[in-house]
């Protein structure tokens, strides 16, 4: 037993060595200085004059360019972690699973929504409230949401068809995106005719959202969690 511990641990290290990323590994996306990993939607190059680095964060300007910002990169299943803070009356959100299409990202992604509850019209219905699957699904009793101006934690978990949002460590939505609930509450929803509504089974960008008001993001990960 010993001797296979050893072996184990030998091969570990040669991995690690070797720069070989295993599933469970963080990759950084936005490390408070580099937008290597960004660019904006629909387009090659990164929004600049839109958002900016603030104190290892980014910062949306509100008299710049209103555009989003998508991960270069297609993910498929995967553990995404970052804090957000909004100014009074701040509204933005993050979408998975986004195809690039004709029309804006909100018409391929589920966003999760970031928002101030207190000053925003939309914090007065939950289901497009801080935290929910936006216009669809409100977060649980288990929500805790921080004061405006204090850093709030946020986790999108998503395997296969299952996806879970977490907001300052606890899970406040849980989801099946095949579920015959969930495909009746799209059926009522603005979402209803646009055919390619959750993007990709195969995956596909990431999008924080320019919505027009202050929002910083900072601590940008994501890891694998394999599976086909």
């Amino acid at each position: 037993m010993k001797l296979n511990r050893a072996i184990f641990g030998a091969s570990v290290g040669i991995l690690l060595l070797a720069g070989v990323v295993t599933a469970q590994e963080w990759q950084v996306l936005f490390d408070g200085k580099s937008t290597d990993a960004w660019r904006g939607y629909k387009r090659q190059d990164f929004p600049s004059k839109g958002w900016v680095i603030e104190d290892g964060a980014w910062k949306t300007v509100v008299k710049g360019e209103h555009a989003d910002i998508m991960t270069k990169s297609k993910f498929k299943n995967y553990e995404l972690e970052f804090e957000w803070k909004t100014s009074p009356g701040g509204n933005s959100g993050v979408m998975y699973h986004v195809i690039e299409s004709s029309g804006p990202a909100w018409h391929t992604g589920p966003e999760c929504q970031v928002l101030d509850d207190a000053k925003h019209p939309d914090g007065k219905n939950p289901k497009t409230s801080a935290g929910s699957l936006y216009a669809l699904i409100a977060p649980n009793s288990q929500k805790k949401l921080k004061p405006v101006g204090e850093w709030n934690t946020m986790k999108i978990v998503a395997k296969g068809k299952h996806v879970e949002h977490w907001l300052n460590g606890a899970k406040v939505v849980e989801y099946q995106w095949d579920s015959p609930e969930v495909k009746k509450l799209i059926a009522q929803s603005k979402f209803k005719d646009l055919p390619n509504f959750m993007g990709s089974e195969e995956g596909g960008h990431i999008v924080f959202q320019h919505h027009g008001q202050e929002v910083w993001y900072r601590n940008i990960r994501i890891r694998d969690l394999g599976g086909k």
